[in-house]
C-alpha cells in the first residue's frame, strides 16, 4: 500500500504534499529535518492521507493535487 499525504506547518503557514510507502516513517523524517523544504517548517502536522494500491497511482494523485494547488484541493474536497 502507498500513501499520498498532506502536511501543514504552522511555522511556515504552508502545506506540503508527498507520497510514500511508509507514512509514519516519512512524517518522522520530515519532522527531523531530512528535507530541504520541510526542515524549515517542523513540526509538520498530518492533515490528510489517501491510500493507493500502487506507487504509480500515488504519484499520479500527488501530481494532481500539486497541479490543482494543495489548499484549493483540500477546500474542494472539504478536507480542511
Amino acid at each position: 500500500m502507498f500513501y499520498v499525504y498532506v502536511l501543514y506547518s504552522h511555522v511556515l503557514q504552508k502545506y506540503y504534499v508527498g507520497s510514500t510507502e511508509d507514512l509514519n516513517k516519512r512524517i518522522i523524517q520530515h519532522n527531523s529535518g531530512r528535507g530541504a523544504f520541510t526542515s524549515k517548517g517542523a513540526p509538520w502536522i498530518l492533515i490528510v492521507s489517501l491510500e493507493c494500491e500502487t506507487r504509480q497511482m500515488a504519484v499520479k494523485k500527488e501530481l494532481q493535487i500539486k497541479k490543482r494547488g494543495i489548499k484549493r484541493y483540500l477546500q474542494d474536497n472539504n478536507l480542511t
